[in-house]
């Protein structure tokens, strides 16, 4: 599961802690990876179910407003290995956007890159590439700083990706 808004924009979590919240919300084999809320666990319930379980266990741990995606290992190897551009590009930044709501998914998808941008739509998510050093400035990244979009996404980029997937 990716949480969104973790240790970039004033919500700051320790790992330790957060698998500590989940683990003692009755999630098992907890593990967290990198710092930036990627998170990989055992649980018999449903996709749905653990997000909400997650929410819960975060918000009433941390007292933020806890916002998880999550989903099963295979579905997240099937987005990985269907990223549509070229992975490694000199210069670039290849990230997949995970997106829970399908009208929001329509948005971004109809969304026009920069010159230098690649937009592509997956299933469940938004592959893009940018330039380094102008995420943030490019046509996804202004869009996903919108309030809309915080509760329904969250980035990652290939490298990160990978780390789960281990």
């Amino acid at each position: 599961m990716f949480l969104r808004g973790v240790n970039v924009g004033g919500v700051n979590l320790k790992m330790a802690e957060v698998a500590a919240a989940l683990t003692d919300a009755g999630f098992a084999a907890v593990r967290t990876v990198l710092a930036t809320g990627n998170v990989v666990l055992e649980s018999s319930s449903s996709v749905t179910a653990v997000r909400k379980k997650a929410e819960a266990a975060l918000r009433d741990r941390f007292g933020y407003d806890a916002w998880v995606l999550a989903y099963d290992l295979d579905t997240v190897r099937d987005i990985d290995a269907a990223y549509p551009f070229d992975r490694e590009v000199d210069g670039y930044q290849s990230y997949v956007t995970f997106v829970s709501d399908e009208a929001v998914l329509d948005e971004l998808a109809a969304l026009t890159g920069g010159p230098d941008e690649k937009i592509g739509r997956g299933q469940g998510v938004i592959y893009w590439q940018v330039p380094k050093g102008s995420t943030l400035d490019s046509t996804i990244g202004q869009t996903m700083g919108k309030k809309r979009y915080k509760s329904s996404t969250t980035t990652r980029n290939l490298r990160t990706l990978a780390k789960v997937l281990k």
